[in-house]
């Protein structure tokens, strides 16, 4: 197995495919980097070294109390980036994995990173504040925790439906997938599932996204069903000089999947007209 350990102990699992350009996945919420394994096997298969770790408490990784945060997954990532001594990255961030990847350029710069592509993702704030009208009230949060306190097996069974807009009319349900998204979340630890939520939902990247200089695609489906496109993407790209935002009609959160081969080949294009571009 591909491991790294982090200056506090905490061993990080990651899967590590093909040459070229590295290209680093960080996944969301309470799943693993196989989450990205379709982006991942596309991108490998072209030219590119896809890098994907299980978060600390996560998948294969360590299931720490502590650190379940984002200063600290971004941190984590910061480390896995140095051990492997990544240059010239491409970073792919996933739900609360986008709030990773701006906190990580928050918190590290840009020095090894090339360009930025934000899907589906939390940034920048996702709770109702006096500031963010547009969030979603803490009693939706509140929800998630006593769900995974009650039953979080069938909890996240349940959560399948909505993240992959399987719940929608006319919508054609993939059993094998909704298998995945559930054995995924139960490799989570117990303490990652509830303290992640707080993390994913509590904390503000606006500074960090003001920190964004290098190229940068947003991606979202407007019928995210799990991070509401107003208060995330349609924000986020007005705060990230230069942001190219692309909304995706009818599409539900879990996309990377559903839609997999049109986001493979924005991913393909966005990357190649960027090289391109830095090239030049």
């Amino acid at each position: 197995m591909a491991i790294i350990t982090t200056k506090d102990g905490t061993q990080l699992y990651y899967r590590d495919w093909g040459k070229g350009q590295p290209v680093v996945f960080s996944h969301g919420w309470p799943l693993t980097g196989d989450a990205f394994e379709d982006q991942m096997f596309f991108l490998a298969s072209r030219g590119y070294r896809c890098i994907a770790a299980d978060r600390r408490g996560h998948g294969r990784s360590s299931q720490p109390w502590d650190g379940n945060d984002l200063d600290t997954y971004a941190d984590d990532l910061a480390e896995l980036v140095a051990q492997l001594d990544l240059r010239n990255a491409i970073h792919v961030g996933h739900s609360t994995g986008g709030g990773e990847v701006a906190r990580y350029i928050g918190r590290h710069g840009t020095g090894r990173v090339a360009k930025a592509v934000l899907i589906s993702a939390i940034p920048p704030l996702m709770l109702k504040t006096p500031g963010n009208p547009g969030g979603l009230p803490i009693e939706v949060f509140d929800q998630l925790r006593a769900g995974v306190q009650a039953d979080r097996s069938q909890f996240f069974k349940d959560l399948s439906m909505p993240f992959y807009g399987y719940n929608r009319a006319g919508a054609k349900v993939s059993e094998g997938v909704r298998e995945s998204f559930w054995l995924q979340s139960m490799m989570a630890g117990f303490p990652a599932c509830y303290f992640c939520i707080k993390a994913f939902s509590e904390t503000d990247t606006t500074e960090d996204l003001k920190r964004f200089d290098v190229p940068t695609l947003i991606l979202h489906g407007d019928d995210d069903q799990i991070v509401p496109i107003g208060a995330a993407a349609m924000l986020s790209s007005k705060i990230v000089k230069g942001a190219r935002l692309e909304v995706y009609k009818g599409a539900p959160h879990g996309m990377c999947t559903t839609l997999k081969d049109r986001v493979n080949e924005q991913l393909l294009a966005f990357f190649k007209e960027s090289t391109a571009a830095k090239a030049a």
